[in-house]
């Protein structure tokens, strides 16, 4: 017989347990709005290449920012207030840090309408790691810290306050010399003639042949000082009248454009960061641009337009340097043999260098026509849009990419080692080329949709053509013709070594490839025995792949996924799929991916350790595990837990990682470990006042849905929570989301969605269901999925089924207007940038892209599935405003008047049918916002606007007077409406 004394004991641990606890949370606040702005966040993490420190700045949601540089073997740390962005040289001996302006002080420059010039200009710390030691440079327009350069610094200043306002009539001096050691002049050239500018303004200083062309000239803007810095020995060398720089991967040059305002000393220079000695690589007054050096720093090329040119037809010239040829030379320019007739070198086109450096890329484009003369008015003009059937896009698609159109360029090579012999790669109609080996191959690949555009009014999923092309010659064959590989897909790209094209066929659902030689071609996957394309997909599109890894050395495999596992396929074809991963995956519904931890290396070597990232498809635990691309034993466990990681960075010269670790209560910090995840330092502690708030939890919910198919969701209770007790509950959702259950969700004000934990701090349930669909059958598909989820977790009677609330944005908006067309079963619901009626929709525009949005309801999110005249009942039976009088849920919405995705007279059709029909309704227009809200006052507004609603109906808060009386227009800038009855004298 146990003896009452001891029976008694532990319900008096217990009961002591329950008072702690309450004393506990007593003392713990719930979140509020005023929380968020202190409420921080990490970015610009990196960690050395020794690994032994750790860089790191801490932003509040609405403040200045800190920037700390961290040990990971010691107690050692520096912070940098105001430290917004960085950088630890690569021999680990010192951090740069870029400092703004603190945000106060910008705020009251501009209420003193402060000009450009005389604003608060950003500064830069240099801080030595050994003994912390800090240098401080003011005005600093931008620095470069060279990737291999050691302890080098490149610094551009902005013009100094004492010369913001003088004219430099007295001319500019050459470059200057080094304040350490003398750097050598530039060498003397003839000054070029004085040409006008590409963008026309008055020069009242230039030259010119007649008062039109002067008209034309823009002022020349000076340059600033560049400084050469050796952190290591302090040697710093100073140049005048830098208008642009560009320094080598090693650090052993840096190259600068200089330009003054007449022009006798200008030029572009190479700078030996040894010594600070100057060379002259192109002497004149002219612009340059895209100035560029080679992987090895020995050669270096740019843009200028030195040689005389008309104002209206502007063209530039491409320049290449040697190392030890003395000045550049003139490689490409109009008229140059091979390039097209009536073609120029593009001032738009990307200019670099193969990675041997043999090869000189650029951009080439057609000489662009002069604009008409007119004597018209502008107000006398015709201004009109020709929308004609045929057109390859739309008017508004062809506008919103008008400024990319016309700064449109095609790649061309110069082979460098073949006298600068010139190659035309790219044409208007095969605009996309890409070559091989980082430029190095004997093989280009070009790509085109052009003749598909107009399909991309109604089907994103375009055919592609594809040729392969000699860079030699630019001689191509063509080898794919209308090949759906998917307008934003995979597409057709060439393996790191171009020994093979590769893509995926939508309508195959398999992956090829080709090797470019043999033209032979290899389907890599019919022979593997599961699926590789998605296995949820859901929507009447085509199903793309699972994606893939890469490329093994030597171009010997191709590593592709499936839902689970990692493949390993032959590209000839002699070989059958090799399943790396053993099958473990499947086996054990665990998702591996590899970890690329060198993103410099394109191919992934065969005969090294993989890093695999894993994750529980239905536990959610995630971790990572090592295996070999030769799959000769099973994936080996390093770590798995019931957490979310960030992607791992590792150090360059040490095993050692820097990766965030979360779940829903643990906040993102920065943590150091090793390889094999033997052990995690903490590195940052971002919120401690996290401790002061209420929490809550996350747990994973299961039920089965209308049509019998099992589900998970997301479910999130509050701080110390009862069964006993009855919660009001909120459910939130999109499509499917509960892979996210680890995640850690901060209090903000969010875009346009509510903040979960927010609301579960303040006492609510919060549900997150996932909703699988059936084409043609979006609606009810949400109403199969969450209404099931709603009622399993009613069950439990811990949430009061009169205080249930939806919250949805986008598509998750259109979803929520659709259900409360069907049920009466929620209290309240807020529905935001909905698609209300979907026969006015489906002939919108999306003037965010210009894009028709007939193809979302043919093909994809609005799985309607077919054309408005072919399923026109399914258009009006998903469409809520059709059934808007069978709604009795308060409805709020938001949408704004300038949404680029969802038309705003989408809201205003719902809003006008309930108001109409005397429902409770109300719609927010945040004026002058997209889609998602951007001002951060706006975002906080929303917040509050959505607290006020759904405490109002399902906690019995007061009504606030935005609900009750609404803000009239005459009031509109004078009150937000936020306030209580109370707070105004008005009976509740």
């Amino acid at each position: 017989m146990t003896h009452p004394t001891t029976a008694l004991r532990p319900l008096a641990a217990a009961a002591l347990a329950l008072l702690a606890g309450a004393a506990a949370l007593a003392e713990k606040k719930p979140l509020d709005h005023s929380v968020y702005d202190g409420w921080k966040s990490i970015a610009r993490e990196s960690i050395s290449d020794n690994g032994r420190w750790v860089f790191y700045v801490l932003q509040p949601q609405d403040g200045d920012p800190e920037a700390r540089i961290r040990s990971a073997v010691d107690d050692r740390e520096y912070s940098v207030e105001l430290g917004s962005a960085g950088e630890i040289t690569s021999d680990s001996r010192f951090a740069v840090v870029r400092i703004v302006p603190a945000k106060e002080v910008v705020r009251q420059a501009k209420k003193d309408k402060t000009k450009p010039d005389d604003m608060p200009k950003d500064g830069l710390a240099i801080i030595a790691l050994d003994g912390g030691e800090r240098t401080d440079l003011e005005r600093v327009e931008g620095y470069t810290v060279p990737e291999e350069g050691g302890p080098i610094l490149v610094v551009h200043y902005e013009k100094p306050v004492e010369e913001k306002k003088a004219d430099e009539a007295e001319g500019e001096e050459s470059p200057a010399e080094p304040e350490a050691e003398p750097a050598s002049e530039p060498e003397a050239q003839p000054e070029p003639t004085p040409e006008p500018e590409p963008e026309p303004e008055p020069a009242p200083e230039a030259e010119a042949e007649d008062e039109k062309d002067d008209e034309k000239k823009k002022d020349r803007k000076p340059g600033t000082r560049l400084e050469v810095r050796n952190l290591a020995t302090g040697e710093v060398w100073s140049f005048d009248n830098a208008a642009d720089y560009a320094v080598s991967k090693d650090g052993r040059r840096v190259a600068y454009s200089a330009v003054t305002k007449e022009g006798e000393t200008d030029g572009v220079f190479l700078i030996d960061t040894a010594n600070g000695v100057v060379a002259t690589a192109l002497a004149g007054k002219f612009d340059a641009k895209s100035l560029t050096f080679s992987e090895d720093g020995d050669r270096f090329a740019f843009l200028a337009n030195l040689d005389e040119y008309d104002a209206d037809e502007p063209a530039f010239d491409l320049y290449a340097w040697s190392d030890g040829a003395g000045a550049a030379a003139k490689i490409a320019g109009a008229g140059s043999e091979g390039l097209a007739d009536g073609w120029i070198v593009s001032e738009h086109g990307r200019v670099s260098f193969s990675d041997s450096g043999a090869r000189l890329y650029f951009g080439v484009a057609p000489r662009p026509e002069p604009e008409p003369e007119t004597d018209l008015l502008d107000d006398e003009k015709v201004v009109v849009d020709i929308w004609h059937y045929r057109d390859p896009y739309i008017q508004p698609m062809q506008k919103e990419n008008a400024r990319e159109e016309r700064q449109r360029s095609y790649l061309a090579v110069a082979h460098l080692d073949d006298g600068g012999r010139l190659v035309q790669l790219a044409r208007e109609d095969m605009p996309d080329v890409t070559v091989g080996d980082e430029g190095d191959a004997d093989v280009a690949l070009g790509t085109a949709s052009l003749e598909h555009r107009r399909m991309l009014s109604f089907d994103v999923q375009l055919p592609t053509d594809a040729w392969l092309v000699d860079p030699a010659t630019g001689e191509r064959a063509q080898v794919l013709d209308d090949v759906r590989t998917g307008g934003f897909g995979p597409g057709v790209r060439l393996s790191p070594g171009a020994n093979f094209a590769y893509w995926f066929d939508l309508e195959a659902g398999d992956w090829f490839a080709m090797h470019t030689g043999t033209k032979k071609m290899v389907n890599l996957t019919e022979r593997i025995g599961v699926p590789i394309i998605d296995e949820l997909h859901d929507t009447p599109d085509m199903p793309g792949p699972y994606g893939a890894a890469g490329w093994t050395t030597d171009d010997s495999a191709f590593l592709i996924y499936d839902r689970y596992d990692i493949w390993a396929v032959d590209p000839t074809g002699f070989w059958g799929p090799r399943n790396i991963t053993d099958g473990v995956g499947r086996a054990e519904s665990i998702r591996f991916r590899v970890v690329d931890l060198d993103p410099d290396e394109d191919a992934i070597p065969a005969d090294a350790p993989l890093l695999l990232s894993a994750f529980g498809d239905f536990t959610k635990d995630a971790g990572f595990y090592r295996d070999t691309v030769t799959g000769d034993g099973k994936p080996e466990r390093l770590i798995m837990a019931p957490k979310r990681f960030g992607r791992p960075d590792k150090a360059d010269d040490a095993d050692a990682i820097l990766i965030t670790r979360e779940d829903y209560i643990e906040f993102p910090d920065l943590h150091v470990t090793d390889l094999d995840f033997d052990g995690f330092t903490r590195i940052s502690h971002a919120n401690p006042q996290q401790d002061d708030y209420r929490w809550g939890t996350a747990e994973l919910v299961e039920w089965f849905s209308a049509d019998g198919e099992k589900l998970q969701g997301i479910l999130y209770k509050p701080e110390n929570f009862s069964k006993t007790k009855q919660y009001p509950m909120m459910s939130y959702f999109y499509e499917r989301s509960s892979d996210g259950l680890h995640q850690h969700r901060a209090p903000e004000p969010y875009r346009s969605i509510i903040n979960i934990t927010f609301y579960v701090s303040r006492g609510y349930v919060v549900f997150v269901p996932d909703i699988p669909y059936k084409d043609g059958f979006p609606g009810d598909s949400a109403m199969n999925a969450i209404v099931p989820g709603v009622l399993h977790i009613l069950s439990q009677g811990y949430v009061d089924p009169a205080r249930l609330g939806l919250q949805g944005h986008s598509w998750g908006g259109y979803q929520i207007a659709y259900m409360v067309t069907q049920t009466d079963m929620f209290a309240a619901a807020e529905a935001g940038a909905p698609v209300s009626n979907m026969t006015s929709a489906y002939g919108g525009i999306r003037w965010g892209s210009g894009m028709s949005r007939q193809f979302q309801y043919e093909k994809t999110q609005s799985r309607i599935g077919g054309t408005l005249w072919d399923a026109q009942q399914r258009y009006i039976e998903n469409s809520p405003v059709f059934w808007a009088d069978r709604v009795t849920t308060p409805l709020l919405m938001m949408h704004n008047d300038q949404d680029g995705a969802v038309p705003w007279e989408q809201g205003i059709e719902m809003f006008m049918a309930l108001r109409r029909l005397d429902k409770p309704t109300w719609l927010i227009n945040y004026n002058g916002e997209d889609h998602n809200l951007v001002k951060r006052q706006n975002r906080v507004d929303w917040a509050v606007r959505m607290q006020q609603f759904f405490d109002h109906y399902l906690k019995d808060a007061p009504a606030p007077r935005w609900m009750t009386e609404g803000v009239p227009a005459v009031e509109k800038g004078r009150t937000l409406g936020l306030e209580y009855p109370e707070e105004t004298g008005a009976d509740n």
